[in-house]
């Protein structure tokens, strides 16, 4: 795959005061390429309990590569390509929200913990254009053929 039809993806997740901060990190990197640098603001939640926000943004193409390739590997691929008319907005971002545990031990499930999000590139920039997109560029990392699924497009 020599193109990558996104503009960047970006990563998020929270670590909350009962969480150790570094393992919580370590998940984060299993889904960036060695030695990405994490963006780190510390909060204050509503009951004064610190939340640490730790993000990434991967904007070249090898280095989204890398993420959409660990995305990949999810059990349940098929269930996202036929999910994303629901996982992209209007402004074409594509949404999934990542088991946190599981990639602590640097496996790839749906969950919560970890939010991905990635601008997919759609001329025109019209939602139905990035949803195919998307679902292409998916179904390729994947080893899928588009046409063995069975999409139910709202």
């Amino acid at each position: 795959m020599p193109r990558v039809p996104l503009h960047y993806v970006d990563l998020r997740t929270f670590c909350y005061a009962t969480e150790d901060e570094k393992r919580v990190e370590e998940a984060l990197r299993s889904f960036l390429p060695d030695e990405f640098e994490i963006d780190r603001v510390e909060n204050v939640g509503h009951h004064g309990d610190r939340i640490v926000v730790l993000s990434a943004r991967l904007e070249r193409a090898d280095e989204m590569r890398h993420v959409l390739g660990r995305v990949s590997e999810l059990d349940d691929i098929e269930r996202v390509l036929t999910e994303l008319d629901q996982r992209i907005d209007d402004n074409c971002s594509l949404f999934l929200r990542l088991d946190k545990q599981a990639a602590f031990r640097d496996e790839v499930r749906l969950g919560p913990g970890l939010t991905l999000r990635a601008k997919v590139e759609a001329y025109p920039a019209k939602k139905p254009r990035a949803v195919e997109t998307a679902r292409e560029l998916l179904a390729d990392l994947a080893g899928i053929d588009v046409a063995d699924l069975e999409i139910d497009e709202e």
